[in-house]
């Protein structure tokens, strides 16, 4: 017996699901993928690195997302959840829900085994297709460790990364440090 093909969503159909939906999924190319619920470590680091954003931006014109905000790349079409984005001005949205952004000058990805290959790889690859996005934070939760690429003049991007003897990293974009001992407040065993 032959499989049926599976017919290709649109995006269209992609978000009247995804909207009347509990569990969040990615759009990318007709398919859909579920997204896995995240551990207890996972969530203590997106809600401490939240915290002091958002408090390192309290004055200032960014936002920070936390990741049921939806990112939609209009190049590549990809619609996915950062764990964290960051928008400074303008805010540009998909449609007049304002439930996808457009337009991230900094992403945040929390890796963890089941995420990590795709954060790294085809994830990265469609962020950069955004004009706006100035810096992509890829932060270890297997251990101390918080990956910075930031684009510079010429759009290339370049890599700076924390360690035991640098634990603390700049978001020069933002104007904004992220240091382990906040980052990883109240995470064991790490």
């Amino acid at each position: 017996m032959q499989e049926k093909p599976v017919t290709p969503l649109t995006e269209k159909e992609y978000l009247a699901r995804e909207r009347a939906s509990e569990v969040k999924h990615d759009f990318y190319q007709g398919e859909i993928f579920a997204m896995a619920g995240a551990s207890e470590r996972h969530n203590l680091i997106v809600s401490n690195v939240i915290g002091e954003l958002r408090a390192q931006l309290k004055k200032t014109p960014c936002r920070v997302y936390p990741g049921d905000m939806r990112l939609k790349i209009r190049k590549t079409g990809l619609n996915t959840y950062p764990d964290v984005m960051v928008i400074c001005g303008k805010r540009e949205f998909a449609d007049d829900q304002q439930d996808t952004v457009l337009n991230p000058d900094v992403i945040i990805e929390v890796l963890s085994d089941s995420t990590e290959s795709y954060d790294r790889g085809l994830k990265f690859e469609n962020y950069r297709k955004l004009s706006s996005l100035k810096e992509y934070i890829m932060i270890s939760q297997n251990k101390q460790k918080i990956e910075i690429y930031l684009k510079d003049e010429n759009s290339n991007w370049v890599l700076a990364e924390s360690d035991e003897e640098n634990p603390t990293v700049m978001l020069d974009s933002i104007d904004c440090q992220l240091s382990h001992p906040e980052v990883y407040d109240k995470v064991e065993d790490i």
